[in-house]
C-alpha cells in the first residue's frame, strides 16, 4: 500500500544533458513505490551544455518534474538552496544529477525519515574517485571538524550530500542566510535528530565530475572560513610561540656575548627575518581571507538569480 506523504526531490544540475532522462526515470521509478505525491526539482546552474533544453522537454511533458533555471552560474548549494525554497513536500531529498547517488536507495530514506529522523545521511562504503581525491576529502575533513570542534563527529569525508531532510529542517536551513555556504555543513550546524544509511557509490553515469581541483581548494576554503574563527586563534597562538621563542633566542645571544664573546652571524639574522616575513604575511592573509567575507556579507546580494520556471503554479 503507498504512503499518503508528499516527498520533494531537489537535484543541481550542471553539464547533465545525456543523464537527465535516465536520472528522471530513475528517481520516479523509486518514488512511485512509496506515493503518487511527489514533485522532482530540477535546478540547472546556468550550464554550457543543453541541459536546460533537456529539462525543457521533459517537464513540458511531465508536471511532476518541476524545472528552474538560474541567470548565471551560482554553485550547487545555492542551487541546493532554490530547490528547497521552492518545495512542497513533507520532506526533501537532496541528491546529484551524476546518478552516482543511487535512486534506488530513496525508500531507505524515507523509512528512516518515518522513524522519527530530521535528517537522514548517507554514509558510502567506498567512494568512487581517484585516490588523490580520496586522500584530499580526508584530509580536508580531518582538518574541517578540527577548527570547528566536531573532532569526534561521525560525519566525514564518505557522507555526501545525498541525503534527506524534514519539513522542519527546510523551514530552519532557509533562514540560514550566509552569502556562502555549504549544505551538509549548515545541516551539522542547526542539529535535529539524525540518522545514517550505508550506500554504495556508483561509478559516474556520463562524463566526469566539474570539479577542478581549484574548485575544490576554493570549496574547502569557503567551508572553513564561514563555520571557523579558529585560524584567527591559530596566528595568535603561533605568533605568542614565535615570540616566546626569540626571546629565548636574545636571552641566549646576550649571554654567549658576555659569557664567551659570542656574535651572532648575518646569515642566521636573514633567515629569522624572512621567516617573521613569512609568517607576518600568512597572518595578514587570514584576517583578509575573513574581511573579505564580512565585506561579500554585509552587501546582501541575493545568493542566487532565477532566469526561468516551468511547472511552478
Amino acid at each position: 500500500m503507498k504512503d499518503n506523504h508528499f516527498i520533494s526531490v531537489v537535484t543541481p544540475v550542471y553539464k547533465a544533458e545525456k543523464i537527465l532522462r535516465e536520472l528522471v526515470k530513475k528517481v520516479e521509478e523509486q518514488l512511485q513505490k512509496i506515493t503518487d505525491k511527489y514533485e522532482l526539482i530540477l535546478v540547472e546552474d546556468c550550464s554550457p551544455d543543453n541541459s536546460w533544453q533537456v529539462i525543457e522537454d521533459i517537464a513540458r511533458n511531465n508536471s511532476k518534474v518541476k524545472a528552474i533555471k538560474f541567470c548565471r552560474n551560482f554553485g550547487q548549494h545555492p542551487a541546493i538552496k532554490a530547490g528547497i525554497e521552492t518545495a512542497q513536500g513533507e520532506c526533501c531529498i537532496v541528491m546529484d544529477c551524476d546518478l552516482q547517488d543511487d535512486p534506488a536507495y530513496i525508500p531507505q530514506l524515507f523509512d528512516k525519515w518515518k522513524d522519527g529522523n530530521d535528517v537522514v545521511y548517507t554514509c558510502k562504503e567506498k567512494r568512487k574517485h581517484s585516490i588523490f581525491k580520496n586522500f584530499t576529502a580526508i584530509l580536508f575533513y580531518k582538518v574541517f571538524n578540527y577548527l570547528v570542534g566536531l573532532e569526534n563527529s561521525k560525519a566525514d569525508n564518505n557522507v555526501g550530500s545525498y541525503s534527506l531532510i524534514s519539513r522542519k529542517v527546510m523551514n530552519v536551513f532557509l533562514r540560514y542566510n550566509d552569502y556562502q555556504f555549504h549544505y551538509l555543513m549548515v545541516l551539522r550546524w542547526i542539529g535535529f535528530k539524525s540518522s545514517y544509511i550505508t550506500i554504495q557509490h556508483k561509478e559516474r553515469y556520463e562524463g566526469k565530475s566539474s570539479y577542478s581541483f581549484r574548485k575544490l581548494i576554493e570549496h574547502a576554503a569557503i567551508g572553513i572560513v564561514y563555520q571557523s574563527n579558529k585560524l584567527l586563534h591559530l596566528n595568535i597562538m603561533f605568533g605568542f610561540i614565535i615570540a616566546c621563542v626569540a626571546l629565548l633566542c636574545g636571552s641566549a645571544i646576550i649571554y654567549f656575548y658576555f659569557a664567551n664573546g659570542f656574535k651572532s652571524g648575518w646569515a642566521s639574522l636573514f633567515v629569522l627575518q624572512l621567516f617573521m616575513f613569512g609568517v607576518i604575511l600568512i597572518s595578514i592573509g587570514f584576517v583578509g581571507v575573513y574581511i573579505g567575507k564580512i565585506f561579500a556579507q554585509v552587501k546582501n546580494r541575493p545568493q542566487y538569480l532565477i532566469d526561468n520556471k516551468i511547472n511552478f503554479y
